[in-house]
């Protein structure tokens, strides 16, 4: 492929080359990482794109055809495929969630009991709205959280194994049994909401949500090289995946010649499940920094992806101030969150360089992606190290990036 010249795009070309020796460094020297690829783009040109590392235990390098599960990455591209019912008139931003999902209708808040006694529950102050789905106030929950009486629930059902018994309809039937942690736009907790609301997208569409994302916004874009599913053809391209494990290190988590991402989930996660390339996952994110449009393919509107990227926390609050969960892809300070995307709302708080109105997020395999419109930037992380919070990789390399800006 071709890259851009740095220079010619707004980058001093030695710093920019320097972030390549920091990560060899201090991440797949040390060994803490398995691999690593960075790619940049400016006003939809690639200038920088970088791999190091073997993609498999003893095999060769990552490369640009290299596949990597994207984890929560892929909640934005379930998000725009929500606003793309939006844009038809089939649901709204404050349609409440029962009225797609009744399995949902009279769910209560947590007020007590669990551990083998029935959970009392007290009405929420207004119902669960699909915008509370899309910036993650509708009061459910993760069960890795490991932090209430509510994930707790979640873990004993095992309705988050992709794998088991419960497809979307059985997720959302499952979910409507256990009350919320919170009444729903009263605070901010990372969870199933994505997951949810791709069940949301299977009621209104009629398909499932593969066949919906393949016809609606993968196939549009041209990313054929995203799915829940990695094609036999394809297999040998999916990276080894890795985990660290207490006392023992880096362990393997995911083999990819074994892959269980080689197997048709039962569940299809619109919250955590699609493989994706680099190059892939830049035509969705150049997708969004031009409005909603690539290459004559619009796959929403202008004001639509506007809209999606303003801070859409109650009162114009932060995550510093409404986030009530252990874990998430973000630092709190200075961000809000809009319509699938953690937005920066003040760089000052974050103390990290950046530019008011960049969008972003990351997965639990510690990729990471964000748009900043302001500097028509892009850029893609990918590396399968779980979880996400090991090291601050993420905040290392936006330094890093910004510090190369002339």
């Amino acid at each position: 492929m071709n890259i851009a010249s740095p220079r010619d795009h707004g980058f001093d070309p030695g710093r920019l080359a320097r972030i390549d020796g920091f990560l060899k460094q201090h991440y797949l020297d040390s060994g803490k990482l398995p691999h690593a690829q960075l790619l940049l783009a400016r006003d939809g040109e690639v200038v920088h794109f970088s791999h190091q590392g073997s993609a498999r235990e003893g095999g060769a390098r990552i490369d640009e055809r290299s596949l990597f599960r994207i984890a929560s990455m892929t909640k934005p591209i379930t998000s725009i495929g929500f606003m793309m019912l939006v844009e038809g008139g089939k649901v709204a931003l404050d349609t409440p969630v029962h009225h797609v999902l009744p399995e949902f209708k009279g769910i209560g808040v947590y007020d007590g009991g669990g551990a083998g006694v029935p959970f009392r529950t007290k009405p929420t102050a207004q119902p669960m709205r699909m915008i509370d789905l899309l910036r993650h106030t509708s009061g459910l929950t993760y069960s890795f959280q490991n932090r209430s009486n509510i994930d707790a629930a979640y873990r004993a059902g095992k309705i988050e194994t992709w794998h088991g018994n419960l497809d979307l309809d059985g997720l959302v039937a499952a979910l409507g049994q256990i009350p919320l942690e919170f009444s729903p736009g009263e605070g901010w907790n990372y969870s199933v909401s994505t997951d949810v609301l791709g069940a949301v997208i299977e009621r209104l569409s009629g398909q499932t949500l593969d066949r919906y994302f393949h016809e609606r916004i993968l196939g549009p874009l041209g990313m054929h090289d995203t799915f829940f599913t990695v094609p036999e053809d394809k297999i040998d391209r999916l990276t080894d995946c890795w985990t660290l494990a207490p006392g023992k290190g880096r362990v393997l988590h995911d083999r990819g010649a074994a892959s269980a991402w080689s197997q048709q989930p039962t569940q299809l996660s619109g919250g955590g499940g699609l493989v994706s390339s680099s190059l892939d996952y830049l035509r969705f994110c150049t997708m969004c920094l031009n409005g909603g449009e690539l290459d004559g393919v619009r796959i929403v509107g202008r004001k639509t992806i506007d809209l999606m990227t303003m801070n859409h926390l109650p009162g114009g609050s932060d995550l510093s101030t409404m986030s009530q969960s252990l874990f998430s892809e973000t630092t709190n300070a200075g961000t809000g969150f809009g319509l699938g995307f953690a937005v920066n709302v003040d760089v000052a708080k974050s103390l990290i360089p950046g530019s008011v109105g960049e969008y972003y997020w990351g997965g639990m395999f510690s990729t990471a992606f964000f748009i900043d419109p302001v500097e028509r930037l892009v850029m893609i992380f990918m590396t399968q190290l779980s979880p996400s919070n090991t090291y601050p990789i993420r905040r290392e390399l936006k330094t890093l990036i910004y510090s190369a800006l002339t």
